[in-house]
């Protein structure tokens, strides 16, 4: 009994657990139909991961659409429609050369109209490859010919496909202006125009550049707005902001206030600081340094320097690694009359590059041509023409080189009407100067000629001289050596003349003057046949353009034995500075003796004299380097002469100055004056013009 129910119990277990097993089975088998059913659908084939990434790729999401189509090639290495999609989207990336090597394999090959497009597309990233820093400095132009000489082969490909070779003509267009062939880049511009092709804002942004490398800004600008209108703001972070672009062609357009405003807006939109999200930290923003290294620029070419300096001063402080922005600081400091601390900048630069470019060695021309190293400067000169002849900077550098050493010629003349005893009731003078071009880059010859006459109530007088001289150039210091034999009948004595400027420092300064029959000696002195000995000098101290102090001593021994001592000091502050305007107020004070009276001239034992002054300049229009301004000037305080009453004096002049280009500016003016002579107001009315040709 007792084996019959452990046999049946047996019997009832295996049966139990016979069951469990074909359950487990059931199950297992359903789970795994399952799993298989949710994996091919959460699974999609690769023609869904291609349309993803073709979907990805309309959209401009570019490598989100490689991640797809990687996928697609881990998967089925084999699939014709990825390796096309593969090689296209590396192209596009800018992975060209990839492309081509993938394309190398393809089987069967590209076709000749694929073949063309990717060789356009490997050209084109050429040119944006030539934008960063060149791997030889003084060859900077080797990459960007390259990407010209294949772009070219492609436009001028008769099997190309039209589209294909459109593309390259735009790209074309943009490596020529690149590499500073600008005339060549206009050249294809007009071709385009005549065959009336709709240039994309990319291309409108390369002529305009190369319209402002030709100083054509008014058409630059018209490129440059359209381009703006067709891709409005924002821009993509590696692309040039063309309204940084437009802002330089309104300010060379003589649109000043457009100018500024324009990129003061960008500098107040741009933040400094840019955040990528689910990052730590952030990386300066590019965009805003080329948007405040612009505005500072344009302010200060519109005269704003102090707001320049200090605002230059402090991007240094924060980016003391940045050589640009040090070398932009030293051309500020050489503008507000720093050469050698702009000189102390500039050798700061050199350290943080390992190599001297273009545009180092014109920073270095400028500053040494300032302080009269003019072998310094032409060796700075031929050194960045080397490196970059075709730089629209460099011709225009060389330009005013040329103009700078070339002959130089002066003539000014005056005309005035009045009492004056000195002068009598007309009176004219007029001098003209011609320079040689520089001999051994420290010497000019000069020709002099000089005429002056006045009509008095005693009769015509007359001081007329030529003669020749020589000019000497040393850093910071310049000197000359003139003789000037006399050809009027009044004083027949040659006068020799020499004087020096010394620049001390880039405050101070020491300049004199010597003559043996001097031009300061008043004309009516001449007409009774004296003449007599000058001498004067002056210290200057200059802290900027903003202020500036000088003293001035002379001292004239006449042929009749009358002894003139003088002096002058006068302070001069800047109250006043706006985009091409300033407003200069300033103290003159002077005093004189003689040590002889009763002279046919006016010579007064003494006297003494006190101003206020003013100056009040701006621009009234500018265009490229033609330039149109105006001055006006007053002065007014008292005069005091021994035994007579001292009495108010005044004088103003307004005057204005042309400069039709760069190298010939004209000039005129008329003033008045009115001060007491021997207790007694007389006034004078000059009219004088002025020419100058040369630098």
């Amino acid at each position: 009994m007792r084996k019959r129910v452990q046999i049946a119990t047996a019997s009832a277990t295996r049966a139990v657990m016979l069951r469990r097993a074909t359950l487990a089975v059931v199950v297992t088998l359903a789970l795994c139909t399952a799993s298989e059913a949710v994996t091919a659908q959460s699974t999609p084939d690769s023609n869904a991961l291609l349309t993803q990434a073709r979907a990805e790729r309309s959209a401009g999401h570019r490598v989100e659409a490689l991640a797809h189509c990687q996928e697609v090639l881990a998967r089925w290495p084999d699939d014709r429609n990825a390796q096309m999609l593969n090689i296209q989207l590396l192209s596009e990336l800018g992975g060209a050369a990839r492309a081509g090597g993938l394309a190398a394999n393809l089987s069967p090959s590209l076709s000749p109209a694929e073949r063309e497009q990717l060789q356009a597309d490997y050209a084109s990233h050429e040119v944006r490859w030539a934008q960063g820093i060149p791997a030889d400095a003084t060859h900077p132009y080797a990459d960007d010919d390259k990407a010209v000489a294949d772009i070219q082969r492609i436009a001028d490909d008769p099997h190309a496909p039209a589209d294909v070779r459109r593309r390259a003509q735009l790209d074309l267009l943009v490596a020529l202006d690149q590499g500073d062939r600008a005339r060549e880049a206009l050249a294809e511009y007009v071709q385009l125009k005549q065959e009336g092709v709709q240039l994309p804002p990319y291309a409108e942004n390369a002529a305009a550049d190369a319209m402002m490398q030709e100083h054509r800004p008014r058409e630059a600008i018209a490129l440059y707005e359209d381009s703006i209108r067709q891709d409005p703001d924002p821009y993509q972070p590696g692309d040039v902001d063309p309204r940084i672009g437009l802002a330089s062609a309104y300010f060379e357009a003589g649109r000043t206030r457009e100018s500024l405003a324009m990129v003061d807006k960008l500098v107040a939109d741009e933040p400094r600081w840019l955040r990528a999200p689910g990052v730590r930290g952030a990386k300066q923003n590019a965009r805003k340094v080329d948007a405040d290294s612009t505005d500072i620029q344009l302010h200060e070419d519109a005269g704003e320097l102090k707001s320049a300096y200090q605002r230059l001063a402090a991007m240094c402080a924060e980016a003391p690694g940045n050589a640009d922005l040090r070398r932009q600081l030293a051309m500020t400091e050489l503008a507000r009359g720093w050469p050698r601390r702009a000189a102390e900048t500039l050798k700061i630069a050199d350290t943080l590059e390992d190599e001297h470019d273009a545009g180092a060695n014109l920073d270095d021309a400028e500053v040494r041509g300032a302080v009269h190293d003019y072998a310094g400067a032409q060796a700075a000169l031929d050194q960045a023409q080397q490196q970059a002849e075709r730089s629209g900077r460099v011709e225009d550098a060389l330009s005013a080189w040329d103009r700078q050493r070339g002959w130089q010629f002066d003539l000014t003349h005056d005309n005035g009407w009045g009492n004056s005893p000195d002068y009598g009731d007309r009176d004219q003078e007029t001098q003209a100067t011609l320079a040689s071009p520089l001999i051994d880059h420290h010497w000019r010859v000069l020709a002099l000629a000089r005429a002056s006459s006045a009509a008095l109530p005693e009769g015509h007088v007359a001081r007329d001289r030529g003669g020749l001289g020589v000019q000497g150039f040393m850093p910071h210091w310049s000197f000359y050596v003139q003789a000037l034999p006399s050809a009027d009948h009044y004083v027949r004595r040659t006068d020799f003349e020499a004087g020096f400027n010394w620049a001390i420092s880039d405050r101070w300064s020491w300049s004199s003057d010597w003559a043996s029959a001097g031009a300061d000696v008043p004309l009516r002195a001449q007409r009774y046949g004296i003449t007599g000995k000058t001498f004067n000098t002056a210290v200057q101290w200059r802290a900027s353009e903003l202020t500036s102090a000088r003293l001035a001593l002379y001292r004239d021994r006449f042929t009749d034995g009358n002894v003139r001592k003088g002096w002058q000091a006068d302070f001069v502050q800047r109250l006043h500075t706006g985009p091409n305007l300033s407003f200069d107020g300033g103290v003159e004070v002077s005093g004189s003796t003689n040590s002889e009276t009763n002279r046919p001239y006016f010579n007064p034992r003494w006297d003494r004299s006190y101003a206020v002054t003013g100056v009040l300049q701006n621009v009234l229009n500018q265009y490229d380097s033609r330039l149109w301004t105006q001055r006006f000037e007053f002065a007014i305080g008292r005069y005091e002469e021994r035994n007579f009453a001292s009495g108010v004096m005044a004088s103003a002049r307004y005057g204005q100055m042309f400069q039709a280009h760069a190298g010939l500016r004209f000039g005129w003016g008329v003033s008045w004056h009115w001060q007491p002579y021997d207790g007694r107001h007389e006034s004078r009315v000059v009219l004088d013009v002025s020419m100058h040709w040369g630098e």
